[in-house]
């Protein structure tokens, strides 16, 4: 098995050209509409919709208006991730247009920026003398890490250095504030992010001091004694958000219960906790730390198991949007951060620079084709923030326990996240299809593309064309000056059950080359090679694990990487009284007039009818029951068509 692979390569957006029929449209989704829209909404200028107040805020900050902070304390950063999406789109496409409005943002950050580097307009306006007292609340450090993220997407796809230096300067700053020399805060923040955000402005300035400061960070999180315990009695034991002094300070909320690296369990707030694993990760890998490695492991092996749903969504309360305990995953009162989801992107793809295993595509392709892009409407203009997988309208509407359950995606929200962490996503796409090592380049996702990679002394062309997810055929060739002896992984998705090679027209055996979810073809390659990977895309039942109560007698639905549900539009209202009919045979065919073209599943189903005469609400007999079709769709698609019920765990009949 390989382990700690030093020298994995990942290729930057800019190396990789997507020319696919699903996901090219959402990367012009991004860039003709999401981003714009998110422009306006940043700048208070969408009807109807939550203030954001967070452009207005850097005004006050760089003395260009007067004023009081709104919004959250950290609502900064979600300037940070708009920036960091447009550089990725940049990469892909120029826009002169964007990049000046971009630019224009980026002069008013730098003009907020204190003399000593520090940036944060909460504490710039209204709390200038409380920076670093309240670290677990706060999100001073969270909120850098956004920025810092954003000054290097936006540097490699321009070239201008000004938010580059930005984050240089506050990134020293926070490394004089912080680490374990006389004077300095031996703290670290209570919501992760600057510890992945260091790596990455690491690896591109070569500065050693920015990794050896997110080690720090990691390191020090859980230690005693504990510095955010301590921070909480020296303030008297005051929440920022309470405004009261607290009976305790739950540290596993924030994951700082126990050092790192004794962690056996994911516990807290789900995005902090999957951003930091993908820290973990990068500094596993970085520092040749198998201790880090193993705890990644344990910690993976934790949620991929026990707590995560099955569309890769994480968080199963509203109640701090965190973790509970294993096997507890309810799907109407769920809470599945959208952002949680891009946060298990992120550590997925770090655990397979970490070691090619095909579970950890596997994950990463389910988060991102179902609670990922599922928390995005078609349109580009509305969001979930909580990705349910059980909606009835009415309970959203009247029962407070699940007020946080919309049945329709929302315009923006006064915490607004998720939006642009999707949009980031979606333009750094290219990142993920792809890594390599010194003779092998693996494939983990099946996306049309054509990517230049450096492979034993020349460059190789390699281009991609498939379906997916609508069919399992990928096709893949090469452009290449001179033959390249080396080895072409595939990954074999976990969900294909019966797949065949082909490489120049001719079936290969490939048993022999399976090795931990990937089948390793080598040879020498020529310009003149093709190879074609078919994996049987059937409908699947899934069932889940007898301990997960909330779906015992119940099934879903799957085909390829996407999970399917039942909407109201397809199937009337009541969906809790249809049961499935699993003898009968269910049926995929692609509907090109169905929300822009999907494939959907047809079935059988048995519905439990109301006895109008019989007004009981308790009854001896039974209802009566009648046979109907069903007509299940792809779960990222649901709330398309107006308020309606969903359900993806279905009764079996």
């Amino acid at each position: 098995m390989k382990s700690i692979q030093h020298s994995v390569h990942t290729l930057s957006p800019k190396q990789v050209h997507i020319d696919d029929r699903f996901w090219s449209d959402y990367q012009q989704l991004v860039k003709d509409v999401v981003i714009p829209y998110q422009y306006e909404a940043l700048h208070d200028r969408v009807p109807d919709a939550e203030p954001s107040y967070a452009i207005r805020n850097f005004e006050i900050a760089a003395g260009r208006r007067e004023g009081e902070f709104h919004g959250f304390v950290f609502q900064d950063t979600d300037v940070a991730k708009w920036i960091e999406a447009v550089g990725y789109s940049l990469m892909l496409s120029p826009d002169p247009k964007l990049e000046q409005m971009t630019d224009d943002v980026i002069a008013l950050i730098a003009e907020a920026q204190g003399a000593d580097g520090y940036l944060n307009t909460y504490f710039t306006i209204k709390e200038p003398d409380k920076r670093w007292t309240n670290l677990v609340d706060c999100h001073e450090l969270y909120t850098a890490g956004h920025m810092i993220e954003a000054g290097v997407a936006y540097y490699e796809a321009t070239g201008k250095r000004q938010l580059l230096d930005v984050v240089c300067r506050l990134a020293d700053y926070i490394d004089a504030q912080f680490g374990p020399k006389p004077g300095q805060m031996r703290g670290y923040d209570g919501h992760q992010e600057i510890e992945l955000a260091l790596v990455k402005l690491y690896r591109l300035t070569k500065e050693e001091r920015y990794l050896k400061l997110s080690q720090f960070f990691i390191d020090e999180r859980g230690q005693e004694p504990n510095y955010l315990k301590q921070e909480w009695e020296k303030r008297g034991r005051y929440s920022f958000y309470g405004g009261k002094p607290q009976e305790r300070i739950n540290l596993e909320y924030c994951q700082a219960h126990q050092p790192v690296r004794e962690q056996k369990v994911a516990t807290g707030h789900a995005v902090r906790a999957v951003y930091m694993y993908t820290a973990m990760a990068d500094l596993a890998r970085l520092t040749e730390d198998e201790r880090l490695h193993d705890a990644c492991r344990t910690l993976w092996r934790n949620i991929v198991d026990r707590q995560m749903y099955i569309t890769g969504g994480l968080g199963s309360t509203r109640h701090g949007e965190a973790f509970t305990f294993d096997y507890d995953l309810p799907n109407d009162t769920i809470y599945s951060e959208t952002c949680a989801a891009v946060g298990m992107v992120f550590f997925a793809h770090r655990m397979l620079q970490l070691e090619p295993r095909g579970e950890y595509g596997d994950v990463l392709e389910r988060a991102l084709y179902n609670n990922v892009i599922g928390g995005m409407s078609q349109d580009g203009k509305h969001y979930f923030y909580v990705n349910p997988l059980e909606v009835w309208p009415a309970a959203s509407h009247r029962n407070p326990d699940r007020e946080h359950v919309k049945p329709v995606r929302q315009k923006w929200f006064g915490c607004s996240c998720c939006p642009p962490n999707v949009a980031r996503l979606i333009t750094s796409l290219g990142q993920y299809i792809y890594t390599s090592d010194a003779d092998t380049i693996y494939t983990h996702l099946f996306i049309g593309n054509e990517s230049t990679l450096h492979m034993n002394g020349s460059d190789i062309t390699i281009q991609q064309a498939t379906h997916y997810p609508w069919d399992g055929i990928a096709s893949f060739s090469f452009k290449m000056e001179q033959p390249v002896s080396f080895t072409l992984a595939l990954r074999l998705p976990g969900w294909c059950y019966k797949a065949k090679l082909i490489v120049n027209g001719e079936p290969i055996d490939h048993s022999s080359m399976l090795r931990n979810g990937y089948v390793y073809i080598q040879r020498e390659w020529t310009a003149t090679d093709t190879i074609e990977w078919h994996m049987q895309m059937d409908v699947q039942i899934l069932y889940a694990h007898p301990e997960l109560r909330a779906n015992a007698g119940r099934i879903a639905l799957q085909r390829g990487p996407l999970v399917y549900c039942i909407e109201e539009a397809d199937n009337g209202d009541q969906l809790a009284s249809l049961a499935i009919t699993t003898e009968a045979p269910l049926e995929a065919h692609y509907d090109p007039n169905l929300l822009g073209g999907c494939t959907v599943i047809k079935g059988q189903a048995i519905r439990e009818q109301n006895a109008d005469a019989d007004s009981s609400l308790y009854r001896l007999q039974p209802p009566a029951r009648v046979e109907q079709s069903f007509t299940a769709v792809p779960y990222f698609l649901w709330g398309n068509r107006g308020e309606g019920e969903m359900s993806v765990w279905l009764r079996k009949a």
